[in-house]
């Protein structure tokens, strides 16, 4: 007999269940503008897609925040300080952490949290190689609503929370806030939170990131409905929707649809939707910041600006949180 899996039986898993994904998708395409929620792109493939994007030219958010991240370590550690525990809101592929990890000093535990189960039993394994000492503690859930995390064995001096690529622009101001609140009360008075940010800056720049020329964003955004159509059974065309983003300048964000084709009905759960020629349904913001933005953001959530750091050309930010 094969022995268990010492990290499936760790994992926290508090995936969404088909009801909780089909009410999500009854209330988004009931509103005006009709929307879905943008959680849902991560199955395995979206997950795999997204890591494609991020190696794309176009994309010029991970390359930047990488070389940032890895020439500010040395500063981030010495903020740190030894016996961390390591949280990580939306984890992924684990490259940036694999850099956070190798960088800190002695880390006592790491929590990814992260929604695809795939995609974070894969970067758990292949983390718990390379990191032997480092308890590896996985929750697999929607970190904005955040389940109790497991406790560590070994007594950490303080938590750091990692939220890297620039997720946090993802969410409208009262969301985000939100998130840096549930950050606050999660790291504890001693805690810290390494939040990534992308800055503002070119539009024509900014709108090349999110429409590549090979078409994989385009890709990821059209798997939201495959998947949605897999697992809650609906009935949406690929073929009859468009992906769409644009830089919408006076909210300085990238405003991401899938456009109606033509004239649809789209059925879900028994429910049927009307979609006219060319209707938008909207399925992800990416806000870009100005440091005074982040910091009114985290005065809001008891939060200071501690540390700030900015790639060349202000191409991306990374900002150290602590309480206020």
């Amino acid at each position: 007999m094969g022995s268990a899996d010492p990290l499936l039986e760790g994992l926290v898993d508090h995936r969404p269940d088909r009801a909780t994904i089909t009410a999500d998708v009854l209330a988004g395409l009931s509103a005006r503008p009709r929307a879905l929620p943008s959680k849902y792109f991560y199955d395995a493939r979206g997950s795999a897609l997204f890591e494609c994007i991020t190696r794309q030219p176009e994309y010029y958010l991970t390359r930047a925040e990488l070389e940032l991240l890895s020439r500010v370590l040395p500063e981030i550690a010495a903020h740190a300080g030894p016996r961390v525990r390591v949280v990580e809101y939306g984890s992924g592929s684990g490259r940036k952490t694999r850099l956070l990890l190798q960088g800190l000093d002695d880390v006592v535990a790491y929590t990814p949290v992260e929604i695809s189960r795939t995609a974070l039993l894969d970067s758990i394994r292949a983390l718990a190689v390379d990191f032997p000492a480092v308890e590896m503690l996985p929750v697999c859930a929607d970190f904005t609503a955040l389940p109790a995390l497991p406790p560590p064995r070994r007594a950490a001096r303080r938590t750091l929370l990692f939220f890297p690529g620039s997720t946090l622009g993802n969410f409208t101001e009262a969301p985000a806030v939100a998130i840096l609140r549930g950050m606050r009360q999660a790291m504890g008075e001693e805690g810290l939170a390494l939040t990534g940010i992308d800055l503002d800056k070119d539009p024509a720049l900014i709108e090349a990131a999110y429409n590549d020329a090979a078409g994989v964003t385009a890709d990821f955004t059209l798997n939201l409905l495959a998947r949605l159509n897999r697992e809650i059974g609906s009935d949406f065309d690929l073929s009859s929707f468009a992906h769409r983003a644009r830089y919408v300048v006076p909210w300085r964000r990238i405003e991401t649809s899938l456009v109606s084709r033509r004239a649809q009905v789209v059925h879900v759960a028994g429910h049927a939707f009307a979609f006219e020629h060319c209707e938008a349904m909207h399925v992800e913001y990416s806000h870009k910041y100005d440091d005074a933005q982040v910091a009114a953001m985290a005065a809001a959530a008891g939060l200071l600006v501690a540390a700030t750091w900015d790639a060349p050309a202000r191409m991306f930010g990374l900002r150290l949180l602590r309480p206020d």
